[in-house]
């Protein structure tokens, strides 16, 4: 007998199969992926390009902190439309498809990034240009509420059970892979351009491309197919008629909880160890800015295989032991990072390398977070309670590091290490850990 908290596979041929992947899956991964990446690299875009873009959107007599501050609280716009961004198309994607839903959130943020790339500046048409670049971040933010979790679970009703966390995997290898070549973008702009060129018109070029490309990616998502879970609901009508949202809340609270955990684990180790973690090693440590950015390169080159890695493992040895593995080496390798600062260059490197595939794991979130909801509420599930969580704990983080670390300057290895405790943990929890199949008694 099972609980309102299980999910139960909507279909054992689309889900619970032994097939192979074939070369139709490889197209639906390869173009989702693709889109993930470029989605993402154009949501954390603007975070590289924040400094100049301080300076062009806002009046030139402000003081530095208060420019600063501004620039960051539009950034931040981004993070606080995720959630309900990602509500809103999410209850269309359990409505009326998935592909749909896909298409629409890299439309949105396709759109925005392009008008970001092509906007005036305050000099030249005052309050309109930072109100405009506001109103553009928040339709980025919406958009990447939709994406992330529209994405994991188009792939995972397209994959067979035997490949579902390689599948889940690789498709976040592909989102991470954003931020790499966002940063990759940001080293070659400011290696090839002076800082004047790049302050009159060359800080345009990664808005416009990421727009162009993003545009390119809608039109290759035609070529994708709706999902056969999706299709077999349809078929038999068991699309729910109630507002998806009003069922998760009444029936499937659990399955939230563990997601939203799970959520915190994933935004602490991306937020500290990927975006916070350069600026922490040049300001506590005076290691040089190029070597801070260069081994943060390397250890999201390293995250993005790791999100391969324990997708594929959670195949072939189970979730439970490779959320124990993953996580519980998040800890330690955490540990000895931090604890080995500011060490050699080459220790350095190979330390940042290690702790970034060990965050490689926060790609079994999505593959317990998929599972965990039924199919009929399984996009807005997954939608819901990892975009509430990431809005919350994603924005905490920063601020309650930065003023622990003023304490304890290895606050990020305590914090990061806690959560990947928390990770390990919650392998023993049986909603956590079970397969598509798995029933409680």
């Amino acid at each position: 007998m099972t609980t309102p908290n299980q999910a139960k596979p909507a279909t054992a041929a689309a889900v619970a199969t032994n097939r192979p992947l074939t070369r139709e899956d490889y197209k639906t991964l390869g173009l989702s992926a693709l889109g993930g990446t470029l989605e993402f690299y154009d949501f954390v875009v603007f975070v590289f390009f924040a400094n100049v873009i301080g300076v062009l959107f806002f009046p030139s007599d402000l003081p530095e902190w208060m420019r600063q501050l501004q620039t960051l609280g539009i950034f931040a716009a981004g993070y606080l439309a995720r959630p309900l961004g990602g509500i809103i198309i999410a209850h269309y994607g359990d409505k009326i498809g998935r592909k749909k839903m896909f298409s629409l959130s890299i439309f949105l943020m396709a759109v925005p990034t392009l008008v970001i790339g092509l906007l005036p500046t305050y000099e030249t048409i005052g309050i309109a240009a930072p109100l405009l670049l506001l109103l553009m971040r928040v339709l980025q933010g919406a958009a990447i509420g939709g994406e992330m979790p529209g994405a994991w679970v188009f792939v995972a009703e397209h994959s067979p059970a035997k490949n579902y966390g390689l599948a889940i995997g690789t498709l976040t290898s592909g989102i991470t892979g954003g931020i790499f070549l966002g940063s990759i973008f940001g080293v070659w702009l400011n290696s090839t351009y002076s800082q004047a060129e790049i302050h009159d018109w060359a800080w345009r070029m990664p808005f416009i491309l990421g727009g162009v490309f993003g545009l390119l990616s809608v039109y290759l998502r035609k070529f994708l197919h709706e999902t056969p879970i999706f299709q077999e609901m349809q078929a038999r009508k068991a699309v729910d008629r109630e507002m998806p949202i009003k069922t998760i809340l009444r029936d499937h609270r659990e399955a939230c909880v563990v997601v939203a955990l799970m959520t915190w684990v994933l935004s602490t180790a991306i937020v500290v160890v990927v975006l916070m973690a350069p600026a922490y090693l040049q300001k506590v440590f005076q290691i040089a800015p190029a070597m801070a950015l260069k081994a943060n390169a390397v250890a999201t080159v390293t995250l993005t295989l790791g999100c391969v890695f324990w997708g594929w493992l959670s195949d072939k040895i189970g979730t439970k032991l490779t959320m124990i593995f993953g996580w519980g080496g998040m800890t330690a390798s955490a540990y000895l990072f931090y604890l080995s600062l500011p060490g050699t260059e080459a220790s350095l490197v190979y330390t940042y390398a290690l702790v970034g595939f060990f965050v490689g794991s926060i790609s079994l979130l999505p593959v317990v977070g998929v599972r965990a909801f039924p199919a009929e509420v399984r996009f807005t599930g997954l939608s819901f309670s990892y975009n509430m969580a990431y809005a919350v704990f994603g924005g905490m983080t920063p601020m309650l590091v930065s003023v622990w670390q003023q304490a304890d300057i290895m606050a990020p290895a305590h914090y990061v290490a806690a959560m990947g405790v928390l990770g390990a943990a919650m392998a023993f929890w049986p909603l956590a850990s079970k397969g598509w199949q798995a029933k409680k008694a």
